[in-house]
């Protein structure tokens, strides 16, 4: 029900739906003003009022992405966790039928960007891996994963197929087995395929979001808990052949404060809340590794399976 050029409501669609918009609160944007705490609240909190309310990035993806520690507007992010959600920061959306077909989003962001991207499965297939294997000690099995030989069996981290929870390390045996791979037969060999199938949907989605917004990136910038997997961020910055900078960790949170602070006059702009984060936060970065023919080649390998 937004028209995402003018980022108002979409009145033509509504009246064509039969919906009355009268019955919706009105718009606000990230850092408008939103009232007061209510007197019951203060009380539940111990607040002494009047304590401002500020409107903030409201999927914690925007909160997130106002929280990349990005030096300039050439960058791709990532934000890791159960899902990863891979993509750009633009001025405008992008609408075409080619971007509509390769399922990318254009979603309201800080002072009016949009934040493009692509929903991947993310650590979810790990999690409930983890799960099925009675939950085994994750430094000890990541460890062991960096020790399986690279890109052996992957499979589409976006298949449906992977979306119900139980039995995931069965349901991706499956999948290495319809496509003609390896099966991986330890969790070592598992979580491998698990992380090297994530960078490669991390690897397409960053490469399909340049050429369709034509918008090309120096950097790739991963924030959320998968900044805590070392490996899924070293293979991340080899397999888009871009360096990877991780961190932090707690962007949703961070963004979220910082977009409050900016209204209170406490921080700048949304370079220096930027900037902020990169002084403050630890961040690693990762340069690519290897050889970028291989994942070309298991790219095409997952096309043809």
């Amino acid at each position: 029900l937004i028209d995402p050029r003018t980022r108002d409501w979409a009145y033509g669609v509504a009246e064509r739906l039969g919906v009355d918009l009268e019955l919706f609160a009105p718009l606000r944007r990230p850092g408008d003003p939103a009232g007061l705490l209510l007197p019951r609240v203060l009380e539940e909190t111990g607040l002494t009022g009047p304590v401002p309310v500020t409107t903030v990035g409201s999927h914690d993806t925007a909160s997130a992405v106002a929280a990349v520690p990005a030096t300039g507007e050439r960058f791709a992010y990532i934000c890791t966790g159960t899902w990863s959600l891979a993509g750009l920061e633009l001025d405008a959306p992008v609408l075409t039928e080619e971007s509509r077909a390769a399922n990318f989003t254009n979603e309201l962001g800080l002072d009016g960007t949009v934040r493009y991207l692509r929903n991947i499965m993310g650590l979810w297939l790990l999690q409930e891996c983890v799960r099925d294997w009675g939950d085994p000690d994750l430094g000890e099995l990541l460890r062991a994963a960096a020790g399986v030989p690279a890109l052996r069996s992957v499979v589409d981290a976006g298949d449906s197929a992977f979306l119900a929870p139980g039995r995931m390390p069965e349901r991706i045996a499956a999948a290495c087995r319809e496509s003609g791979q390896p099966v991986p037969s330890s969790p070592a060999e598992t979580t491998r395929c698990i992380l090297d199938s994530l960078a490669l949907a991390h690897r397409r989605a960053v490469a399909e979001a340049q050429a369709l917004a034509d918008h090309p990136v120096d950097v790739v910038h991963i924030v959320g808990g998968g900044t805590r997997n070392a490996l899924l961020c070293q293979l991340t910055a080899d397999a888009c052949g871009l360096p990877v900078v991780a961190g932090p960790a707690e962007a949703a949170a961070l963004g979220n404060v910082l977009v409050q602070a900016r209204t209170q006059g406490v921080v700048g702009d949304r370079a220096s809340m930027r900037r902020l984060v990169a002084r403050t936060q630890p961040l690693v970065r990762y340069e690519p590794q290897g050889d970028p023919a291989a994942w070309r080649a298991a790219e095409d390998r997952l096309a043809r399976a």
